[in-house]
């Protein structure tokens, strides 16, 4: 049987829900930016309104006041985006339980079974889907219809805000050849570059390619890129109640103020740490290496990785590759704007782990006590209850004007534990 796949992309999906829950905001050019203040001041989501001025997701605010004098500015409200995202959901599962959450507001759902279940066309039940959505929740979704997710995807993205778009097996020469090579999913600014190098601009270029010649040329990414502009997409859309494999685990930020100097560096880098070192204990998950990724004020951006000695979840051992991998990689010629750091390679903890005879075990056994047991601290008293010497008197690391009642021994990046 043929599949019938749905991918719903919930439209403006942050802009749209605070003119909802703000009547007072419809019509207006909107715009929900990060606090200038907290030098998050960028676009994180626009209205058409603004969309239609040049507003441009990711620019900085007074760039998008320029373009658009009349903007109207609003925070952030992530608990209500995360609210109405789940309230979509149940919508959806009306239709079926098959289910793939893609971000907050995109679903890509598989409606092969409920076509025959509910008697209706799959254009009939995109539309009943996309009314229910505005009747209930007061949002406008954009529904694309084909025979794998792929196409389902590309069609969502072709007409909006609130509308259908079917791409069948017979029609999607005819409808999709004709766009840009970037309008296919996984085809991002770099990989355009490179096949506009090589000549191929639309989707029809890259679908009558030879294979061989895109293999020698991108690797085993340019035959799933060929596979997915001949509509050969057979991955299957995820069962809601499937887990999600973590590959990574990650936090960073941008800070309050440039980082100028090798102490700044170090504290951000301890305290984002922290956080991805909490985390990999709540999914009981090791780290066999670490990924860090570093903007400057001119916002070019550094990515660098290594493994790590032994798999670990300690946030002293992650903070220690990190900042020996930041001094021996990167040149610190200008100051630095924002740090992630990101756990990766991961294995479950119940799995077996090959000891490295160059690693101090019994330190790192050591270390990991102590770290369970500010673990065991914060979880009952707040995560300001306990924390290291040097980043409670840091203006980088501070928790919310949170007060360190209980510092740790880690003062300095090279303490003995």
């Amino acid at each position: 049987m043929e599949r019938t796949i749905f991918h719903c992309d919930l439209n403006s999906y942050f802009a749209s829900v605070e003119i909802m829950l703000n009547p007072k905001l419809k019509g207006k050019p909107v715009a929900v930016c990060g606090k200038s203040e907290d030098r998050h001041g960028i676009v994180l989501a626009k209205s058409d309104q603004a969309k239609r001025c040049g507003v441009s997701t990711g620019e900085v605010i007074w760039q998008a006041k320029q373009k658009c004098p009349e903007l109207v500015i609003v925070e952030p409200h992530y608990e209500q985006y995360a609210k109405y995202s789940r309230f979509a959901n149940i919508v959806y599962s009306r239709y079926t339980d098959v289910i793939e959450r893609f971000g907050i507001d995109e679903v890509w759902l598989d409606m092969t079974s409920s076509m025959r279940l509910f008697g209706k066309s799959a254009y009939e039940l995109a539309d009943e889907i996309r009314q229910t959505i505005k009747r209930e929740l007061g949002l406008t979704i954009s529904v694309g219809v084909s025979f794998n997710k792929i196409f389902a995807k590309l069609g969502s993205d072709m007409k909006k805000p609130d509308a259908i778009t079917v791409i069948s097996k017979e029609e999607f020469k005819d409808k999709i050849f004709h766009l840009p090579v970037s309008e296919l999913f996984g085809i991002g600014r770099a990989a355009k570059r490179s096949m506009n190098s090589v000549g191929i601009f639309t989707i029809g270029d890259l679908a009558d390619s030879s294979p061989e010649f895109l293999q020698k040329r991108f690797g085993a990414n340019g035959i799933k890129m060929w596979r997915f502009a001949n509509g050969m997409d057979n991955s299957p859309v995820c069962h809601t109640n499937e887990q999600n494999i973590i590959k990574s685990v990650g936090h960073g930020t941008t800070a309050v103020r440039d980082l100028i100097d090798c102490d700044d560096v170090k504290c951000m880098i301890f305290d984002l740490s922290q956080d991805v070192s909490h985390r990999l204990r709540k999914y009981g998950l090791f780290a066999n290496g670490v990924r860090l990724s570093v903007r400057d004020c001119d916002l070019n951006v550094r990515q660098l990785q290594c493994l790590l000695d032994i798999p670990t979840q300690s946030f002293y051992e992650l903070a220690d590759k990190s900042i020996e991998l930041f001094f021996s990689s990167y040149e610190f010629e200008k100051p630095i704007r924002s740090i992630s750091v990101c756990a990766i390679n991961l294995d479950s903890v119940y799995k077996s782990v090959q000891l490295n005879f160059n690693v101090d075990i019994e330190k790192h056994i050591k270390r990991e006590k102590i770290e369970n047991a500010m673990e065991e601290i914060r979880e009952k008293y707040g995560n300001g209850a306990v924390n290291m010497c040097r980043l409670m008197t840091n203006d980088l690391t501070a928790r919310n004007g949170e007060k360190t009642a209980l510092p740790c021994a880690f003062s300095h990046i090279d303490d003995a534990v």
